[in-house]
């Protein structure tokens, strides 16, 4: 038996996916982490892709940055946003990574000239990064994307199998996350896809512990106590994960099914009561807010809004400790090219450009911004939302008709955005990059240092004169035009190493442009400073 004394809670899931596993899994840990133990997650995908990084988010929604500057999938945005902790690379790893490594291994000749196999030796490499992953914590909750039976899931699926043999019975949890359709035809709840998903389950000789039922319509004791009798599972350990109204609420309907007693049982924990009065007081202020205002969040991949996941989530945050409902508007750049911001922006009272790459949809952005301005309503813009500000200012303030950036083209004599040749990245290294290096290797990741100006919005956001924001970004603000925008009013109060991070306009009420992605650092408890800030300026301007 292993001297390894953290328990893990493995998370699968079956019938289908996006059932709420990683909401699952980050609302067992919140309420654990409530309770006083020491909490740590992992994400485990099984798709051959090394990392997210390059991955459409038309096709996997967001990429979630860690502070160390892993891409990563966006169920580690929940995983924070609901534990308030800051997660690295080796809260998650995938399929490709996991061959990846066995295979450089055997390259170095690590594996003796033994014949290379999943089992022992991709399944030893999971073991070993799992393990990794729970050092000096009590607690790790393991989530496996997909589903059970996937091709790809095999692998983690053995892993999980014989890890409860290798450290006992008391140190691992299987919880399985199955879907409970309601038929409106024959108007009755079916339970034989749950039942499916079990046996396939067992089959690869894992009988899970706890089932979580992801319901639209409330779940009778009878129907519980059917599946409880069919799947092998105690009574009091088959949960029902209904619709909620926000996310936030699922801990507290686990809670009120008294969630944590099957699971403290199982893994031999002796605290099962969380404190989660703050919890349930933000969580109250989001379904039932005292106020509402309506910010335009203008972006172009506005067909999958899970591609801005993160910051959606901190306007949820920010309204939650204003006691206000944030409405979003989504307004598609390119529909605002063709119509003038006018149209979209009139009744709003505040206005968001987000991040984005490409071309598509930036000149509709840039007449947000310029709305924004001359309109004197409280504008954030993130990472491209900050060099458009930049561009719309030098074009319509400064007069330089042609400013723009060098991502949208090259030979522009006035690269108001510009590629730098060399930068030094999160963990110290220097990065060489240009304009034919490959996209996923040459971007500035993760946190970096930013002075903040004195009397500035950023200063007045953070109240510190240093700060920490995590970066996702190819492109900088070019310097040679500094000078030019300050004379005119335009002034920089955020930067790192020399390197422009925020900018801000005089005369204008509430103005911030940041290179950063603020939103990665937002969490439920502790709301973002400047998406803070932003909200307020907005319900300011309402009033």
């Amino acid at each position: 038996m292993s001297e390894n004394k953290t328990k893990y809670i493995f998370v699968t899931g079956g019938v289908l996916s996006s059932l709420g596993k990683g909401i699952t899994a980050a609302s067992i840990g919140t309420l654990l982490k409530h309770t006083g133990q020491r909490v740590g997650v992992l994400k485990l995908d099984p798709y051959i892709n090394v990392d997210p990084g390059t991955m459409s988010p038309l096709e996997h929604g967001e990429v979630f940055v860690t502070k160390d500057g892993a891409e990563t999938d966006l169920d580690l945005g929940h995983y924070e946003r609901f534990l308030d902790t800051s997660l690295t690379q080796n809260n998650n790893f995938t399929t490709g990574l996991v061959y990846k490594t066995v295979i450089e291994n055997e390259r170095k000749g690590k594996y003796l000239g033994k014949t290379i196999q999943v089992v022992p030796h991709i399944v030893n490499e999971i073991k070993d990064r799992i393990v990794k992953a729970g050092e000096n914590k009590d607690i790790l909750i393991v989530e496996l994307g997909g589903t059970t039976g996937d091709i790809e899931g095999l692998p983690f699926l053995e892993t999980i199998r014989q890890m409860k043999h290798e450290f006992g019975k008391t140190q691992v949890m299987n919880i399985h996350v199955t879907l409970l359709p309601y038929i409106k035809a024959a108007g009755e709840l079916k339970t034989k896809p749950t039942q499916h998903s079990v046996q396939e389950l067992r089959r690869i000789g894992i009988a899970p512990h706890m089932l979580v039922l992801r319901a639209e319509v409330p779940v009778s004791t009878e129907i519980k106590r059917k599946i409880a009798y069919s799947c092998d599972v105690d009574e009091d350990s088959v949960i029902v994960a209904a619709d909620a109204p926000t996310i936030y609420q699922v801990p507290l309907n686990f809670l009120d099914q008294d969630i944590l007693t099957p699971i403290c049982k199982q893994l031999d924990l002796e605290n099962c009561n969380p404190n989660m009065d703050k919890w349930r007081d933000l969580v109250h202020k989001i379904i039932m807010p005292s106020d509402s205002m309506k910010i335009a969040f203008v972006g172009k991949y506005l067909d999958l809004k899970e591609s801005y996941k993160s910051l959606t989530e901190a306007l949820i945050h920010a309204g939650a400790h204003l006691d206000t409902k944030v409405e979003i508007k989504w307004v598609d750049s390119e529909k605002v090219e063709d119509d003038g911001a006018q149209k979209y922006l009139s009744d709003c009272d505040g206005i968001l450009v987000a991040g984005g790459f490409g071309g598509r949809g930036v000149e509709g952005k840039i007449q947000a911004i310029q709305y924004a301005r001359e309109n004197k309503i409280p504008f954030l813009g993130i990472c491209l939302g900050m060099q458009l500000a930049m561009v719309e200012y030098a074009r319509n303030v400064l007069g330089i008709k042609d400013a723009t950036s060098v991502e949208f083209d090259e030979n522009t004599p006035n690269p108001i955005i510009y590629l730098i040749d060399e930068f030094i990245d999160a963990s110290g290294s220097k990065q060489v990059r240009t304009t034919t290096s490959p996209m996923g290797g040459t971007m500035r990741l993760g946190e970096y240092e930013c002075e903040t100006k004195e009397g500035s919005n950023l200063r007045a956001a953070y109240d510190s004169k240093i700060i920490y924001e995590r970066h996702r970004h190819r492109y900088e603000a070019n310097p040679k035009y500094r000078e030019a925008l300050e004379a005119k009013g335009m002034e920089i109060t955020g930067e790192s190493d020399g390197l422009i991070e925020a900018v801000e306009v005089k005369d204008h009420p509430w103005f911030l442009g940041v290179q950063f992605h603020p939103e990665f650092t937002s969490r439920l408890q502790n709301a973002n400073p400047s998406i803070l800030a932003f909200v307020n300026a907005a319900m300011q301007n309402k009033k």
